[in-house]
């Protein structure tokens, strides 16, 4: 049995990771964290806001966390101090946060994984595109997201573009405007932040007479949670700081 805890519990995606996880018959729900809603109940789970009294109360094998870059830092070093494994879905994090991450990770024997995206359809976008990337001459990434998501570009868009750019090296268009976005790696991201959205992305390669559009879509924030469930499942596998879902989802790398 998997004893989890959650954390941002009172979020939406928090609510989202409980109801899920509590379908499971080999998971436990054991804890949930937030600094809202303390000592309300998030389906049959209490919310409180002291993560390593509860750790010690509870013992989880794992912590799910779903909330801001800040309090991620936080949480994973106390859970990573607790010998708890560390499922995050928060993004927003620099790569500096990620370098000093990974050296309390390591002097610790801690185990984390970092996700940009759990739901499975979105890691086999960004592999779709790191096999189109090689035959492409240039490529821009639209990623669109509810008007509550605080950071921009997303971490999937980040991610995407690195990804892109170890099979191939691009550089922008010359005739780039400002917007919201940013240019990661060559690539420029376009942000969208618009209420009706949940979670969307386009990567679109152009190259002579064609162009090719490689989306993914997530309408509900269910689609979310078969990657998470995997993760959990997969937990032992995960050694140090691990980012990315693709490293348990392909472990050997892209199989072309």
């Amino acid at each position: 049995m998997v004893r989890v805890m959650v954390c941002g519990a009172y979020g939406r995606m928090g609510q989202e990771v409980i109801k899920a996880l509590s379908e499971q018959k080999d998971m436990m729900i054991v804890g949930a964290i937030d600094v809202r809603g303390i000592g309300e109940s998030v389906f049959g789970i209490t919310v409180r806001d002291n993560l390593e009294e509860v750790i010690k109360e509870t013992r989880p094998s794992a912590i799910v966390d779903f909330t801001k870059r800040e309090a991620a830092l936080e949480d994973i070093k106390t859970g990573v101090k607790n010998n708890v494994t560390m499922i995050v879905g928060t993004t927003g994090f620099t790569q500096e946060d990620l370098d000093n991450l990974k050296a309390f990770v390591d002097a610790n024997n801690g185990r984390v994984l970092i996700a940009p995206n759990f739901a499975i359809g979105a890691v086999l976008m960004i592999k779709c595109a790191e096999l189109a990337a090689p035959f492409m001459d240039n490529v821009e990434i639209i990623e669109l997201h509810h008007d509550g998501k605080l950071d921009s570009p997303s971490g999937t868009s980040i991610a995407t573009a690195k990804a892109i750019s170890e099979k191939k090296k691009f550089e922008p268009s010359p005739h780039s405007s400002e917007a919201r976005g940013k240019t990661v790696s060559g690539i420029n991201i376009h942000s969208v932040r618009l209420p009706g959205f949940v979670a969307h992305q386009e990567v679109i390669f152009g190259t002579l007479g064609q162009t090719l559009t490689i989306r993914h879509d997530s309408t509900s924030r269910e689609s979310f949670m078969p990657g998470v469930i995997y993760a959990l499942r997969n937990m032992d596998r995960i050694k140090g700081l691990v980012y990315g879902l693709d490293k348990l989802l392909f472990p050997e790398g892209l199989v072309m």
